[in-house]
């Protein structure tokens, strides 16, 4: 509890024990109070009992009067304010005083939620560094990260938070990355690694070559997030707004109507009328409704940010939920996207070594996965790539390498597409196992293949069928691979649709008509797109929802996605998913309770049969269990 809430609790106490010993020294004085002229019994009551209830409600009262300034007349404290003065102006002393009280209480147990929904959501970033050391004749200074510079050498001790984003000099260690990725499992880190803000070093002393500018840096970027992320609100959330934005207007000229009209119409009292009036402007505050919607969507960001996942907004949380087809990337978010040489088939002609040196010299430029892969095989085999005998190497988009060596041979290594544009046939023998499969050939003949496999994450198996037992409708994947090796690993993993062979430009084209399809069936159904978050931008931004997987530190990744997955599990799409369902359910209980106890509350109050106690319930009562309601978000288990 901070000072504030602690002030605040302070105050309601002391109104309390005031409005107590008040109103049992009335009981005593009864007799006395009798004696006096009416006007002055008022006077010392309405003086005694504006002791307990300023305490509490002087600021309210301010906020009431400085809106009112303002233009923004019809709010929660202005109807608290219309209705507490005019209890006591009809002698509703002990009411007046205890109406205020409670809705103070109300509004503490909502500051205190939203103080924990905003602690579950910061403790994402709560490494963020207070200060960097950068060594200056042998010593060690202590700098802020706004001033440190790009390729300035920076020593993180044992223990310290990493301040800036960098590639390791010098030194090895474990550093814990749950603040960012929710893993709990320290990583081992060595020199040439990139090691990211807001991480731990567990042990040792590693010194760091920054790469980044602290506003660049992983914790600056996912802090900015963070907290732009209340200003992206959901539906709901923007529908309860406008629809405060009415109501109060609206409850106001009802209660003046139940004030003076049935006094009019039928000759009964006006101060009956008015104080049933007062009792249904306490009941229609729609407290419960404007704290408690956008405290259970704050609560399922924070739920979110606990298991390593960051949303930028609660429309995306509500988007999510109603989604009912995700499309998934395939390397790098449903395999492992590590690459390795699994088989190399021959013509006959041509030994498997010699087929790799040639793959290998017409990969040389590439830093391509698969590329990577080819060569990493060709030196485990002792092979030494010699760029001289290269006279040049261009890439032909989605199809692989046209490799032109220093005898004016020309040779190709790609897939089927490019085999087919050159009028060349593939060799007869099939792969034995399933992967990407490049060919090599020249204009005449095709020499052979070699497969390159990926290995299928354990997770994704258990994440589309989570997904499915959530109401996912339609899982697809879209990969540029072959579709023998598609079709296998869909298999495996249990995906419905597969789009195999698509070069980049078809996948963005594959997921306007998937998106089509999904409009024409329901329009408020979703699109998720899950890829890697470099590649896969544009299909990212295009989505209704878009996931980046893994894309820790990946500027891409956190600009073109609307959610970021901190780790490389898919199942924290299920995970997600599973929160923004649970978020929407939470939010539309509230609205429902809330609404249906408070016209019922309405209705009791201007028949008579409802009175002050029962109004403070219907407004304070309701708010605080939808407030506990929505707080059950913070406490979000997968179990």
């Amino acid at each position: 509890m901070n000072k504030k809430q602690k002030r605040t609790l302070r105050n309601i106490i002391i109104s309390i024990a005031l409005l107590v010993i008040i109103s049992i020294i009335f009981e005593i004085l009864e007799d006395k109070m009798s004696e006096l002229s009416d006007i002055s019994a008022r006077i010392i009551k309405t003086a005694a009992y504006l002791v307990p209830y300023l305490i509490v409600g002087l600021k309210v009262l301010k906020k009431a009067g400085r809106n009112i300034l303002n233009g923004h007349v019809f709010d929660e404290n202005f109807l608290m304010t219309l209705a507490t003065i005019g209890a006591f102006a009809l002698g509703e002393y002990t009411e007046a005083a205890a109406v205020m009280i409670f809705y103070q209480i109300g509004e503490l147990f909502e500051n205190i939620a939203v103080n924990k929904s905003r602690t579950a959501i910061t403790s994402l970033v709560k490494l963020r560094p207070d200060y960097a050391n950068i060594e200056k004749d042998g010593e060690l200074e202590k700098v802020d990260p706004e001033e440190v510079k790009v390729g300035d050498i920076i020593v993180v001790l044992a223990g310290e938070k990493v301040p800036l984003d960098g590639v390791v000099k010098e030194g090895e260690s474990f550093i814990n990355t749950s603040a960012l990725t929710g893993e709990s499992v320290p990583r081992r880190i060595t020199e040439g690694e990139d090691i990211l803000s807001g991480c731990i070093n567990e042990q040792g002393v590693l010194k760091v070559e920054v790469t980044k500018e602290f506003g660049e840096s992983t914790v600056a970027r996912i802090l900015d997030m963070v907290e732009n992320a209340s200003t992206r609100k959901s539906r709901q959330e923007s529908f309860i707004t406008r629809f405060a934005k009415y109501y109060t207007p609206l409850v106001v000229l009802a209660a003046v109507i139940v004030a003076f009209l049935p006094p009019i119409i039928l000759g009964e009292s006006f101060s009956v009328w008015i104080g049933r009036a007062l009792i249904f402007l306490v009941i229609s505050c729609p407290c419960a409704l404007v704290i408690s919607v956008p405290l259970s969507f704050f609560g399922g960001i924070g739920a979110a940010s606990n298991h390593g996942i960051l949303v930028k907004g609660s429309n995306y949380l509500e988007a999510i939920a109603k989604a009912d087809t995700v499309v998934f990337d395939k390397t790098g978010t449903l395999t492992e996207g590590v690459f390795a040489v699994s088989e190399i088939v021959t013509d006959g002609n041509y030994s498997e070594d010699e087929i790799l040196s040639l793959a290998a010299h017409a990969e040389n430029y590439s830093n391509h996965p698969i590329a990577v892969s080819v060569k990493n095989e060709f030196e485990k085999r002792g092979g030494v790539i010699d760029k001289e005998k290269i006279k040049k190497s261009d890439e032909i988009a989605g199809k692989g390498i046209e490799l032109i060596l220093i005898d004016g041979k020309i040779i190709y290594v790609g897939n089927l597409k490019l085999l087919s544009d050159i009028g060349v046939k593939p060799i007869d023998k099939q792969p034995d196992s399933y992967g990407t499969v490049v060919y090599i050939a020249d204009k005449e003949k095709c020499f052979g293949f070699i497969t390159i496999s990926d290995t299928v994450k354990e997770s994704s198996e258990r994440a589309v069928k989570r997904l499915k037992s959530q109401g996912i409708t339609n899982t697809v994947m879209l990969t540029g691979d072959r579709k023998q090796t598609a079709d296998a690993v869909a298999k495996e993993i249990g995906i419905d649709t597969v789009y195999s062979e698509l070069l980049p430009a078809d996948k963005l084209e594959k997921l306007e008509s998937i998106i089509k399809n999904d409009k024409e069936k329901s329009d408020d159904a979703g699109v998720v797109f899950v890829g890697d978050g470099i590649n896969d931008a544009p299909s990212l931004i295009r989505a209704d929802i878009g996931i980046a997987m893994g894309a820790l530190g990946q500027d891409a990744a956190i600009e073109a996605a609307d959610i970021v997955l901190m780790d490389d599990n898919p199942e924290k799409i299920a995970t997600v998913n599973c929160i923004g369902r649970k978020t929407i359910r939470i939010v539309k209980e509230n609205i429902v309770f809330a609404l249906a106890v408070k016209l019922l509350a309405m209705v009791l109050g201007v028949l008579g049969i409802a009175g002050m106690w029962f109004a403070v319930f219907a407004d304070v009562g309701v708010s605080v269990i939808a407030i506990l309601n929505s707080m059950r978000m913070l406490r979000f288990s997968e179990k």
